[in-house]
């Protein structure tokens, strides 16, 4: 069974996945999740024009959403639940269109005959394979082939885009946040792309607003998490274990965390985060639980050797699960959309409510640390909340000469070789200049210790990947306290990219207009030539090259 995929930094040979996915994505869930966002194109024909007219369902909304996140990187690797999803897309098309018709009919409108996914039609089969040979889309390649690779790659860089904000989108709708507009944009956006667009500076075009309707969905993101834990705060975190029975949660999702705190208080058991989920630490309303004791490991890339030798349950919350090895198979649980096939999923009641009692049980089964480790930390929570509020401290500072320049140092991480760069560079900036990162790329540089310039520590670390916005939010800040343009400022970004929610995070960026970008450790292979010098010409988004080269051009 062929393949493409190529949306991922790691992609084989740097041009795309044929045979399996480097991620451990086998030929048949690809082939699914391509059928997946075809059909989601053509729910959103309906969807969109049915909004347009005032009808709307919110149940097509968060299908939508759920069904990008669940083709992002490291998701769900599992081709039965990517089956399921698409059996469902089938009946979600069909309540789209109903709801269109009955929107025009209302209206005195014909209703229009849509072309193209509007008409898929699911083949009822006994197995995958034959789900997939009798529903089988065009792939990447095959349509690159059809129209062209340079439009083909600015299709996939909005596809990526939304895929990486549906993410974040959902994260925030569990929590309770949701806005219309958005998912309206998200329908129109998809709608577009279904046509098969192939106006190069059009489709350019779409790909800045993709970006834009990034930052909404970052902004309701962050209010949704700071609306229900609070703003993050400077804390002082354990990253060494304690002695005790313990459940290790990774992902990005704060209410998981924020459920399994609840159901294991007064158990006996400790909860460390991981990963991404490290920022969690920071809020008072997950913090205030004396049972979350610390983060353990690194970033995801890492996974398999730090779970085999963590001595309790692992909860995956979203992303960044890899291959289990069997000697955790039995301990470890996904919930939400992620998914390993064999891997036990912990799902929601009718309620909406998760019930953990098995990865408790699964962490009072296991041995535990047996003795607490020489006691380490490290301090986080520098998010937009925290640095605004001494943002006269830095702006003084800054006037002073007391800080010369801030680097934005961070982005995913990943197993590719050439991300020591970030390492080098972090350790290589001038004492007086601050670091702000983010995102697990952080952790390449996050425990060594960098000082401070002023009282003002020199690394900030601002959150999750998707604290971007916090990022944004101290840049605008600055700048508007220095009377300039966020480019003026002495600010350089440097980006290391792995999956599509960096891809988001970037066009965030493009969007607002932000020049100069440094971007590694790889570019994107859907970036042709053609594409890159657009976006060269515009916006001087550059690959990096070395860290002292970097560095030496920066400060010149």
């Amino acid at each position: 069974m062929n393949m493409f995929c190529y949306q991922c930094e790691q992609t084989a040979k740097g041009t795309g996945c044929t045979v399996a996915g480097v991620c451990g994505k086998d030929d048949r869930t690809a082939n699914l999740q391509d059928i997946l966002i075809y059909a989601l194109k053509g729910i959103a024909q309906y969807a969109h024009r049915a909004r347009m007219l005032g009808e709307t369902s919110r149940d097509i909304d968060i299908f939508i959403l759920e069904g990008l996140f669940s083709t992002v990187t490291n998701v769900n690797f599992d081709p039965e639940r990517v089956a399921g999803l698409i059996s469902q897309a089938e009946g979600v098309r069909d309540k789209a269109k109903a709801l269109y018709e009955k929107a025009a009919s209302d209206a005195g409108k014909m209703p229009e005959q849509l072309p193209g996914p509007a008409r898929f039609s699911i083949s009822q089969t006994d197995g995958i394979d034959e789900l997939i040979a009798s529903n089988r889309v065009e792939s990447i390649d095959e349509r690159a082939k059809r129209l062209g690779a340079d439009v083909v790659g600015l299709q996939e860089l909005i596809t990526y885009s939304l895929k990486g904000s549906a993410a974040y989108a959902d994260h925030a709708q569990i929590l309770g946040y949701q806005d219309d507009e958005i998912y309206a944009e998200f329908e129109e956006i998809l709608d577009y792309l279904a046509g098969e667009p192939t106006d190069i500076a059009e489709l350019t075009a779409r790909a800045l607003r993709a970006g834009e309707l990034n930052l909404k969905v970052m902004a309701l993101l962050d209010k949704a998490n700071t609306g229900k834990y609070g703003h993050p705060e400077p804390t002082e975190v354990r990253i060494t274990p304690v002695a005790g029975k313990c459940i290790l949660v990774s992902g990005h999702d704060l209410k998981d965390l924020g459920e399994l705190l609840e159901q294991t208080e007064g158990k006996g058991v400790n909860v460390y985060t991981h990963g991404e989920m490290l920022p969690c630490l920071a809020y008072p309303g997950l913090k205030k639980f004396k049972h979350l004791v610390g983060n353990y490991g690194g970033a995801w890339q890492d996974q398999r050797k730090e779970f085999d030798e963590f001595p309790g349950a692992i909860l995956m919350t979203t992303n960044c699960i890899q291959m289990p090895k069997d000697s955790y198979k039995d301990r470890i649980f996904t919930t939400g959309l992620v998914a390993w096939p064999a891997v036990r999923h912990i799902g929601t009641d009718e309620n909406g409510k998760k019930d953990f009692t098995p990865v408790i049980e699964a962490a009072l089964a296991a041995p535990g640390f047996a003795n607490d480790a020489p006691a380490k930390t490290i301090t986080i929570g520098f998010a937009h909340n925290t640095v605004i509020a001494v943002a006269d401290k830095v702006i003084e500072a800054v006037k002073a000469g007391k800080i010369r320049h801030f680097f934005l140092i961070g982005g995913c991480d990943g197993a590719k070789s050439g991300r020591n760069y970030y390492t080098e560079l972090a350790q290589s900036v001038p004492d007086d200049c601050v670091i702000l990162t983010l995102g697990c790329g952080k952790y390449r540089f996050n425990k060594l210790s960098f000082g401070e310039v002023d009282g003002i520590p020199r690394l900030l670390d601002c959150g999750q990947c998707n604290d971007a916005y916090s990022a944004i939010r101290i840049a605008t800040a600055l700048a508007d306290a220095f009377n300039c343009s966020v480019n003026d400022l002495p600010l350089s970004i440097i980006l290391s990219w792995f999956e599509q929610k960096a891809v988001a995070i970037l066009m965030t960026l493009l969007h607002l207009g932000i020049r100069d970008i440094r971007i590694g450790p790889s570019l994107p292979a859907f970036l042709t030539p053609p594409v890159l010098k657009v976006l060269t010409e515009k916006f001087n988004l550059m690959p990096i090259s070395t860290a002292r080269e970097d560095l030496k051009t920066i400060l010149g």
